[in-house]
């Protein structure tokens, strides 16, 4: 019995050794979480006084609220963008004498007819033979049939009664009825300066590819080195670049440009062109027109509209009918045509540098009966120029 009370006192004592040995392990793995630090605490601002313990308050310098500082937003970032330079204005050539410093300019011309007539009248014996090679080198220059064979009888006589022919008289002989042929008594001068109103007014016609937008550009030059100032109405509304292009002309010689919406009415666009030459007293308005096939006859028709809705404001002073000399007889159809739509004072050759075809200028106003009163004698600006008979003709027989 003594020894079963030993056994449960031993168990007793080993269940509490051990029981104290678990205690101790868990409460050194769950220690307790450090106390918070104290915060720092700011004494809050002592409350203002009031009654007897109020202080006698302190003078302090004071600012109007002009004198304080306001916080103000930020200022914008300005961009300042380059000026917009105005394209310089160009002073065009002189037109007078320009023919003269530009005949070099017909060389082709010079040499397949007037070089070519002068060594056809130069030999010794002048048989039917060579009368005819004389009239087939003017008929291939587009001088044409009846203008040739005119000038063919009359050198013929001529040639007669002279006898003798040294190269200086046939020179002067040659010259004298080429001149006539020409036309020496046209009046070629461009109206632009009716006596009794401003602006005059001018119309630019003529088939696409003769060169009549730049043409009536140059024209343009031409006017303003005359002294003139000039309105231009871009009024082939049809060619999205033609109204660019004028404007482009325009500015180089300070013209003011009138143009409209890409397809609109061009008589619209031309009645105000005139309208704002009226307006800004220019001398001068330049309409120029779409370039037009002329095997359709409503757009023919629709030419003549133009003019009648323009001369509502005034008559048309001029029609100008722009030919590219280099298509010769085909030319001469375009001319036949337009004349019957509207009605030609005037013809303007283009190209005529870059062609053998001289005579072209004779056969149109033969066509037409109107005289050719400008010639386009390259690509540069200035080589628009006034045409000149006897010039002309000097330039064909050379020095």
């Amino acid at each position: 019995m003594d020894i079963v009370i030993l056994a449960v006192v031993i168990a007793v004592v080993v269940l509490g050794v051990l029981g104290g040995l678990i205690v101790g392990s868990r409460r050194k793995k769950q220690l307790p979480p450090p106390p918070p630090a104290a915060p720092d605490i700011t004494a809050p601002p002592a409350e203002p006084h009031v009654g007897d313990e109020a202080e006698t308050p302190r003078e302090e310098p004071r600012r109007t609220i002009e004198e304080v500082d306001l916080p103000g937003a930020s200022a914008p970032v300005v961009v300042e963008e380059p000026p917009t330079e105005a394209p310089a204005i160009e002073i065009p050539e002189p037109t007078a004498g320009r023919l003269i410093r530009l005949r070099a300019r017909l060389s082709r011309s010079q040499n397949a007819l007037g070089q070519g007539l002068l060594t056809l009248l130069s030999r010794e014996h002048l048989d039917e033979d060579t009368w005819e090679e004389i009239e087939d080198t003017l008929l291939t220059a587009d001088v044409g049939v009846q203008p040739t064979q005119e000038l063919v009888d009359r050198l013929r006589e001529r040639v007669k009664v002279l006898g003798t022919r040294t190269p200086e008289d046939l020179r002067t002989l040659l010259r004298e009825e080429l001149v006539t042929l020409v036309g020496r008594d046209m009046d070629r001068a461009v109206k632009t300066e009716p006596e009794d109103r401003k602006p005059g007014i001018v119309m630019v016609v003529g088939v696409n590819g003769t060169g009549k937008t730049t043409t009536t550009g140059k024209l343009a030059r031409v006017l303003v080195a005359d002294g003139q100032s000039v309105v231009l109405g871009a009024a082939d509304t049809f060619r999205a670049a033609a109204a660019d292009q004028l404007q482009t002309w325009g500015e180089r010689v300070g013209a003011y440009t009138v143009r409209g919406p890409e397809g609109g009415d061009p008589a619209s666009v031309a009645f105000d062109a005139v309208k704002e030459g009226k307006e800004m007293g220019a001398n001068v308005v330049l309409i120029d027109t779409a370039g037009r096939l002329h095997t359709k006859t409503g757009l023919m028709d629709e030419l003549g509209k133009v003019k009648r809705v323009v001369e509502k404001h005034a008559p048309v002073d001029e029609v100008l009918l722009v030919l590219d000399a280099t298509t010769g007889q085909n030319g001469l159809v375009q001319a036949r045509v337009f004349a019957e739509g509207v009605d030609i004072t005037g013809i303007v050759l283009t190209k005529l540098d870059g062609t053998a075809k001289g005579g072209i200028v004779v056969a149109v106003q033969r066509e037409l009966g109107v005289p050719v009163k400008l010639v386009g004698l390259g690509e540069g600006a200035d080589d628009l120029a006034p045409f000149e008979p006897e010039a002309f003709v000097d330039a064909l027989i050379g020095e």
